[in-house]
């Protein structure tokens, strides 16, 4: 397996930079698996493709603004974690000049760099709490190519997102609606998804590649309603990883029990498994996602369910018909 495998063409116009007027206004490109057949359809089309027994898995996280720049407007310090109170992990840019006892003022606190880890995120603490509603900011992906404007305080946000923690959306739940997502059969994940989900891969033998561990949570009940579906479709790769991350604690090897996709709830613990093909998925049935970058993690893991091969010719359809790719684009499901 080499990173070039999973590397496609894209047209820059067809990068969605703002999200459309209606959330499931968006088209939806469905892969079926085993006949290795594509459909185009609309989003709003999804209930025709339920089945009797099927639980929808959402992650509930809630994005929050993340980014700060210092009052003389030379530093940005983007939070990563929250370690405690008044203590952050955080990205910090230029980094070199932010070396352990050097201090950044956002508003009226100020920040001091108290440590460094091996990945160079600086943990720096905070004399009083920063003020996020006057000084934060989304922390929106890069391919944007724009600032934070007002809708994305609403549209960068699922419509069930509940516990705060995110830098990013889980963007497949952007196109559901509450009427939709009530006339589902569903369970609650989360995931706070962070900045190591979408970085780059380097080596060419993506195996090489380190996942940075993000926090997650369910919920007593849950699992109860996921062990009794009879298909579990995953909403977005979020919910994928802490799925099949659970799994590994039932079956970590050999058959897995009747019954026993996952262990009882409620749990709670990091991640940083990584999804690539071949994978045997144990717990995910279906999918919905977005479209994801090339040379991607996330697009590894879609291929893992639906076949490289599968896939890549499903981003040259969506590509070749003008679908809209990213965070605030057109969606795919994998059935």
């Amino acid at each position: 397996m080499r990173l070039s495998d999973f590397d496609y063409d894209l047209p820059p116009e067809l990068i969605a930079r703002h999200p459309l007027r209606e959330r499931a206004g968006s088209r939806m490109l469905v892969v079926h698996r085993e006949a290795g057949e594509i459909e185009h359809r609309r989003f709003f089309d999804l209930p025709g493709y339920v089945r009797a027994g099927d639980v929808f898995v959402f992650n509930d996280t809630r994005v929050v603004p993340a980014r700060f720049i210092s009052e003389d407007g030379r530093v940005e310090v983007f939070r990563v974690e929250v370690e405690g109170p008044g203590r952050w992990w955080c990205l910090v840019r230029p980094g070199r000049r932010m070396k352990p006892g050097r201090t950044v003022r956002v508003g009226d606190s100020t920040g001091t760099v108290v440590g460094i880890d091996d990945h160079g995120r600086r943990l720096i603490e905070w004399d009083r709490p920063v003020d996020e509603a006057v000084y934060g900011r989304l922390a929106l992906p890069p391919y944007m190519g724009r600032g934070e404007e007002a809708e994305d305080r609403e549209r960068y946000q699922t419509v069930y997102a509940r516990k705060d923690g995110a830098v990013a959306a889980p963007t497949a739940g952007l196109h559901f609606t509450p009427e939709l997502v009530a006339s589902l059969p569903h369970a609650f994940v989360t995931l706070h998804v962070g900045p190591g989900t979408f970085r780059p891969v380097q080596a060419e033998d993506p195996r090489e590649h380190v996942m940075h561990e993000e926090a997650f949570e369910l919920e007593a009940g849950a699992a109860d309603r996921i062990n009794a579906a009879g298909r579990v479709v995953a909403v977005g790769t979020t919910v994928t990883r802490v799925l099949e991350h659970l799994a590994r604690v039932v079956r970590p090897d050999g058959p897995e029990p009747a019954g026993s996709r996952l262990p009882p709830g409620p749990a709670r613990g990091r991640t940083d498994i990584f999804i690539y093909p071949p994978y045997d998925f144990r717990v995910v049935g279906a999918l919905v996602t977005n479209f994801h970058l090339p040379r991607s993690t996330l697009l590894m893991l879609v291929s893992a369910l639906a076949g490289r091969e599968l896939i890549l010719r499903a981003y040259r359809e969506a590509v070749g018909e003008g679908y809209r790719f990213y965070s605030y684009g057109d969606c795919m499901l994998i059935v």
